[in-house]
């Protein structure tokens, strides 16, 4: 466990670069045995690209890392629960494990609102952990949001 927490510090590192660029602050990495070979955080707002999710960016640097888009034995660390899309992603792209730290109940397609990555119907099917540093991810998520409602205060006020 103490390595899934190592590599969901640094995904935490990337959300904490999205939180500083004004982006919701999800970040994530992909492992391939010992070594981080793609890194992702946020960038929606700043690209105008709905698909600049974390997890997204991560993956595509990981294919560009191994030139090839399966990513067959890696690990994706996920600050929070992955959406449809990034869930989706992760079976097109072969990722052998999911590991994420806060559950997202408004758009979880894991273990909230459904389960796209075990979904025994498609060819591929990715391991889950869940859980791992949490509060820690909730957090940053939970502030961001909260600073985000008093700026919105501020300019009614």
């Amino acid at each position: 466990m103490t390595d899934h927490r190592r590599y969901m510090l640094e995904a935490l590192a990337e959300a904490e670069k999205a939180y500083k660029l004004g982006e919701v602050p999800i970040g994530a990495v992909v492992v391939l045995g010992d070594k981080i070979i793609g890194r992702g955080h946020n960038l929606r707002e700043t690209l105008k690209d709905s698909t600049a999710h974390a997890e997204i960016l991560a993956m595509r640097e990981a294919a560009r890392y191994l030139g090839d888009w399966r990513l067959v034995d890696t690990i994706l660390y996920s600050t929070i629960e992955p959406c449809p899309m990034c869930a989706g992603a992760m079976v097109q792209f072969r990722v052998r494990m999911l590991v994420y730290g806060a559950r997202d109940p408004k758009a979880g397609a894991v273990d909230s609102i459904m389960d796209i990555v075990r979904e025994p119907r498609f060819n591929h099917q990715v391991e889950v952990v869940s859980g791992v540093l949490a509060d820690e991810c909730a957090a940053i998520i939970q502030r961001f949001f909260r600073e985000l409602r008093q700026k919105d205060r501020q300019k009614e006020g």
